[in-house]
C-alpha cells in the first residue's frame, strides 16, 4: 500500500491518475445532483410546518454537511504532508480549499435565506452561524497563505499548519447547537429515520452529487496545480506539446 501511495507522490503519475478518473466522477456527480434536486424540489412533499420553504435543504444541507468534510480531508491530507514530507498531500490539500470556501459560501447564503422565513432575521450572531463563518475565514486564509510564499515548499508547510490548527473549529460546528442555546435547530438526523423517507432519500442524492461534484473540482484543480508547479519538467512540455497522453 505504501508503495502505491509513494507511487502517486510522482507528480506525472498522479496527473495522468486524475485525467482518467475525472470523467468518471463528473459523469455521476451530475446524474446524482440531478436525481436528487429533480426529486426534491419537485415530487417531495411540502413539509407540514415549513412548506415548501423547506426545499432549499436540498442545496443547503450538502453544502453545510461537505464544508466540514471537505475541511477534514484537507487536514489529512496537510498531516501527510507535513509528517511525511509528500509533496503532492499539500497540492492535494491546496486543491480542495476553493472548492470548501465555495461550498461554505453556499452553505451561509442558503442557510440565510432560511432562516429569513423561519427567524425573522437574515443573520444573527447565533453559534452555528458564526463558527461557519469562521471555517469560509479559515478557507481563504489558507488559500490566501499559500500565495504568500514563493517557494512552494514553505506555501505548503505554512498553509498545513494553519489547516491543522483550524481543525478545532470543526467539532464547535458541529456540537454548537448542542453545547449553546442557539436559534439554529438539531441534528436532522438526514442517515437516519428522523425525516419522511420521500424526503430523505433525494436529500441523499444530493449529498452523494455534492460529495462527487468536490472530487470531480479538486481532481482538475489538482491537475492544474501539478502542471504549474511542475512547468519546467520536460514532461509538462510533452503534455502541452500533446506528445503525451494526459
Amino acid at each position: 500500500m505504501w508503495k502505491w501511495i509513494h507511487q502517486l507522490g510522482r507528480p506525472e503519475r498522479l496527473y495522468q491518475l486524475c485525467g482518467r478518473l475525472i470523467p468518471w466522477f463528473a459523469v455521476a456527480g451530475a446524474a446524482a445532483l440531478l436525481l436528487g434536486w429533480i426529486w426534491g424540489f419537485g415530487f417531495a412533499p411540502a413539509d407540514y410546518q415549513q412548506g415548501d420553504s423547506f426545499r432549499i435543504m436540498y442545496i443547503h444541507v450538502p453544502a453545510a454537511m461537505w464544508s466540514m468534510g471537505v475541511y477534514a480531508a484537507m487536514a489529512v491530507a496537510a498531516f501527510t504532508g507535513l509528517v511525511w514530507q509528500i509533496k503532492m498531500a499539500d497540492l492535494v490539500s491546496t486543491a480542495m480549499a476553493p472548492v470548501g470556501a465555495v461550498f461554505t459560501f453556499i452553505a451561509l447564503i442558503t442557510g440565510s435565506a432560511w432562516g429569513k422565513p423561519m427567524w425573522g432575521t437574515w443573520w444573527i450572531w447565533d453559534a452555528r452561524l458564526t463558527s461557519e463563518l469562521v471555517l469560509l475565514f479559515l478557507y481563504m486564509g489558507v488559500m490566501a497563505l499559500y500565495q504568500s510564499f514563493d517557494d512552494r515548499r514553505t506555501a505548503g508547510r505554512a498553509a498545513g499548519i494553519l489547516i491543522l490548527v483550524g481543525v478545532v473549529n470543526l467539532p464547535i460546528i458541529h456540537f454548537s447547537v448542542q453545547w449553546w442555546n442557539t436559534l439554529h435547530q438539531g441534528s436532522s438526523g438526514i442517515l437516519q429515520q428522523a425525516i419522511a423517507p420521500s424526503m430523505r432519500t433525494p436529500l441523499r442524492w444530493a449529498i452523494l452529487g455534492y460529495l462527487l461534484l468536490f472530487v470531480t473540482l479538486t481532481l482538475m484543480r489538482l491537475r492544474n496545480l501539478i502542471l504549474y508547479t511542475e512547468r519546467h519538467r520536460p514532461w509538462v512540455a510533452d503534455v502541452a506539446n500533446g506528445g503525451r497522453k494526459a
